[in-house]
């Protein structure tokens, strides 16, 4: 039946757009060696931190991968984003769940909660794209998934062509809190897609630390470079 299917409709790579062989998922074996891939939790890094010195703090923080425009990485962002490839973010989040289990800095983490989108949007689009990136982890770490407790309070257009100074300031009042008394004292990983200028990531940390005795870390899916 499997093959059957992939005659008709066949599976193609989420980077390359060529064909999947029969054990491949999401991507081709050759685009996978590819993945500019970062270790920056194997390694300690603190380019992730770095993105947003001075404004968050961070316990841990990490990218599975580095983007750049018109790379591989941002074909498969555009995919997982706006067509619908949500086994993307499944794919990813099994990925660096699995490497995260085996890191100590995250083996503490209490709950993961993923950046959210604002309820038109998400209607919209039907789904959110880092929901399944962060279940897998959660999954991985075998630690409690949060999809409920931070909220986006209102819409906000496009942040590609804004400057850092003006995403900062939009993003500052996007988000609340739905309840904390079942963060209190928690570790939690934040979760998104990408970090760039590190604004949205700074207005849900925001948010975040305003409840008490809380530790925050983040891990998404890729950096810009």
């Amino acid at each position: 039946m499997k093959n059957l299917l992939n005659l008709f409709f066949p599976l193609v790579c989420d980077a390359c757009n060529n064909a999947l062989g029969d054990n491949e998922v999401v991507l081709c074996t050759p685009c996978r060696h590819h993945l500019p891939v970062t270790n920056f939790h194997f390694n300690a890094a603190e380019d992730v931190k770095k993105v947003v010195y001075g404004r968050v703090k961070l316990e841990n923080a990490t990218a599975l991968l580095h983007f750049s425009k018109k790379g591989i990485v941002q074909q498969i962002l555009h995919n997982l984003k706006y067509r619908g490839h949500e086994g993307i973010g499944e794919f990813f989040g099994k990925w660096l769940g699995a490497e995260l289990a085996t890191v100590d800095a995250y083996k503490n983490i209490d709950v993961i909660i993923p950046v959210p989108l604002y309820k038109s949007k998400l209607r919209k689009r039907g789904y959110n794209q880092v929901t399944k990136f962060g279940k897998e982890i959660a999954k991985a770490l075998n630690t409690d998934y949060n999809e409920t407790v931070l909220i986006k309070t209102k819409s906000s257009k496009t942040q590609v062509f804004k400057g850092r100074i003006k995403r900062w300031n939009d993003d500052g009042a996007l988000f609340d809190i739905s309840e904390n008394q079942s963060l209190i004292g928690k570790h939690i990983l934040l979760v998104d897609d990408i970090i760039t200028t590190g604004a949205t990531v700074e207005a849900c940390a925001t948010v975040l630390l305003k409840i008490d005795n809380i530790k925050l870390s983040l891990a998404t899916l890729a950096i810009a470079d």
